[in-house]
């Protein structure tokens, strides 16, 4: 029996609240908790999700989500952000040790890290510009993350202004690699367009990443790879839709990425795994 089938007759059972808007799902150490963030606090109805502003693609980052930690069961076990504003995109350290995640509590999208029971926070990206999607490197030193930078007043205040709102247009986004702390801060691609979901490579001297770079505007996005110096960038898939969110086994030797290939046309993503070979 396929993986297709099985879910068919056996689907993974639900362990969200089933309430609000749910994203960013990372296990803990003891692989008997998780983190993600929620919006059900403030409202149980899932919130507008608006994809065009003025014509532009936009993500929304509702200022009812916090983070929290809840068992296999689905039973909310802890709530580590009560701050007002949005607070999302947690990611675990291997080390055990930490959680990276993304707060407008400054009043600018930046990253932030924490203890795992929700202590200690210290904010360690103060650049103008989204901040998100970060993770840890496999010894837990250094962070990648996807990041927009407005610079010109237009851009500046084209930001603001969509931030004041509770969005973002994610269209113009490169990558950026730092130590855990924040210091030592590198643009790692120059490339252009949407350079986003990074992920580290099991090795720790690479990283896989989506990117429409390589056409004028939209789709396709496919998966490439880079060295955490910024060189011998190399294409990985060569699909025409939408490949992104690549994540390795701990023993690099399986690749999950969701992809919206093989879905009758339909703007459905499913996950996808493959085998990968250095």
């Amino acid at each position: 029996m396929n993986i297709e089938e099985s879910f068919k007759d056996n689907k993974p059972p639900m362990i969200s609240s089933g309430f609000g808007r749910t994203t960013c799902a990372y296990f803990l150490p003891d692989n008997k908790h998780y983190v993600y963030g929620s919006t059900h606090l403030v409202d149980k109805e899932c919130p507008e999700v608006p994809l065009r502003k003025n014509g532009a693609y936009v993500w929304p980052v509702y200022d009812s989500f916090d983070i929290f930690v809840v068992d296999l069961e689905g039973n909310i076990t802890v709530q580590l952000t009560n701050e007002k504003g949005y607070d999302a995109e947690a990611t675990v350290s291997p080390k055990g040790d930490k959680i990276v995640f993304t707060s407008d509590r400054s009043g600018d999208l930046e990253l932030y890290t924490m203890n795992l029971d929700g202590s200690n926070v210290k904010q360690i990206t103060d650049e103008l510009g989204y901040d998100g999607g970060a993770f840890f490197s496999p010894d837990g030193t250094k962070l990648i993350f996807r990041a927009s930078r407005p610079e010109t007043p237009e851009e500046i205040k084209k930001y603001k202004d969509l931030l004041a709102e509770g969005l973002v247009e994610p269209t113009d986004m490169e990558l950026f690699i730092c130590n855990a702390d924040g210091s030592d801060l590198e643009q790692l691609t120059f490339l252009g367009n949407a350079n986003w979901s990074p992920f580290f490579h099991p090795s720790g001297e690479k990283i896989l990443f989506s990117s429409n770079f390589e056409v004028e505007k939209g789709f396709p996005f496919n998966l490439y790879f880079i060295d955490i110096d910024g060189k011998n960038l190399e294409r990985v898939t060569y699909g025409e839709t939408f490949d992104a969110f690549p994540v390795f086994s701990n023993n690099g030797k399986y690749l999950a990425f969701s992809s919206n290939r093989n879905n009758g046309g339909t703007r459905d993503t499913n996950l996808f795994i493959a085998e990968w070979q250095d």
